[in-house]
């Protein structure tokens, strides 16, 4: 078979665990993982249990033992070799990125903590985006540092729980951070999101409709999702499919904020959907730093990079937006949550034994919500709770739970 799945058993997790338990800090075991050795499509991945396992090496670090994780578009993206440059300091003395562990979220358990290390210990539930330089979370276990991790929402599974980090840290460094909506500057601001359906879209509506904000907002995505994005509270949706969304558009009122989570033709047309000299902001999450960067070097790219900003519709501000891991942030969203404010949207889950099948789901596009991998099995009764009677599609991947947001 194309892969060995047979290695995944139960003992040998466990061997490894008692391993780690009986070693000394910085004292390097084995886990398994899944990881790439060459950039390309699916092909390249790889199931591997003799993968050096991360270790607590600073005062700070948390080392998590991973329940689940999601995959996001840039995890597509940095298998193709995206962010290549991603820890230019690491490549110095001619050391390979490979094999490199793939995987932004993370839902766990603390097994391991620095000796500085004051909010977390062995035994907490936590959750984390992990950042694009470090070692991902398709692996038994992800070291990160304190300010990276926050304690996991209690009204969560981990399989619910995974499918959050990476889009919350994007769409708070987008929204607040480029697009300065917050508190005081949201109460009636008109906002448009673009590629509505996905997992930062999905959130984003969640964050921007928040009664404390008071955010109008309207969203793009296809007919199909149009349940979806308004049980979320989207103002209006227009159905990018149908022809004339440019149109409908340009009849609306003018917005405060755009975020455009297509990039592309999009960016053409949609910059005049702003009102003008009136502090409106068009923050794009598809730049071209990275590529620009992967290709040209660091300064070379870079300055390519930053002329382009120079090409944009007067009158308005042009940002681009960067997920920043931020383990403070986490901590309000988590309240948000156990409060009922903002729902996990997954729209299906695999088990660590079908990561190239999770990708080829990403790959498909179209999404509505968040695609999560189970590295270990929670308790039945939770897993129960998330199982519907029948699949969806081929294989195990399996529908969102009850406590998720779905479509009827």
């Amino acid at each position: 078979n194309e892969f060995c799945f047979s290695c995944l058993a139960l003992g040998k997790r466990a061997c490894f665990r008692r391993h780690l338990s009986g070693s000394s800090r910085g004292t390097q075991g084995s886990m398994s993982a899944w990881v790439i050795d060459e950039y390309g499509t699916n092909a390249v991945l790889r199931y591997a249990e003799d993968v050096p396992a991360p270790a607590v090496s600073s005062p700070t670090d948390v080392l998590v033992q991973v329940c689940a994780t999601s995959l996001n578009p840039l995890d597509l993206s940095m298998r193709g070799g995206y962010g290549v440059r991603r820890d230019p300091l690491s490549l110095l003395g001619g050391s390979s990125e490979f094999p490199l562990v793939l995987g932004r979220d993370v839902s766990g358990v603390v097994v391991d903590c620095g000796v500085e290390v004051t909010h977390f210990g062995p035994g907490d539930e936590v959750w984390a985006a992990v950042p694009p330089w470090k070692q991902g979370s398709l692996a038994e276990f992800v070291s990160l540092s304190e300010y990276e991790v926050s304690h996991k929402p209690q009204s969560l599974s981990h399989i619910e729980a995974a499918s959050i980090p990476y889009v919350a840290n994007t769409a708070l460094s987008a929204l607040v951070n480029a697009g300065g909506l917050s508190l005081c500057f949201c109460v009636c601001s008109r906002v448009l999101i673009t590629g509505a359906s996905g997992g930062v879209g999905t959130f984003s509506i969640q964050v921007s409709l928040l009664k404390a904000w008071g955010a109008h907002v309207t969203v793009t995505c296809s007919h199909n999702a149009e349940g979806l994005v308004r049980g979320l509270g989207a103002d209006e949706v227009v159905d990018y499919t149908a022809g004339d969304a440019e149109q409908r558009l340009e009849t609306m009122d003018r917005f405060d904020v755009i975020l455009d989570n297509v990039g592309g033709e999009t960016e053409q047309w949609a910059l005049t959907l702003l009102k003008s000299w009136s502090g409106s902001k068009y923050v794009t999450l598809v730049t071209p730093l990275l590529s620009s960067t992967d290709h040209m070097g660091m300064l070379s790219g870079g300055i390519q990079a930053g002329c382009s900003l120079n090409n944009k519709a007067l009158g308005v501000f042009y940002r681009w937006g960067f997920y920043a891991p931020d383990g403070p942030a986490l901590d309000d969203i988590r309240t948000l949550v156990d409060s009922g404010k903002i729902l996990p949207v997954v729209e299906a889950h695999f088990p660590f034994s079908q990561v190239p099948q999770a990708f080829l789901k990403l790959e498909q596009g179209h999404a509505r919500g968040k695609t999560v991998v189970r590295v270990t099995e929670e308790d039945s009764s939770q897993k129960d709770a998330l199982d519907l009677s029948s699949p969806i599609a081929s294989g195990d991947m399996e529908p969102p739970g009850n406590r998720s947001y779905s479509q009827q």
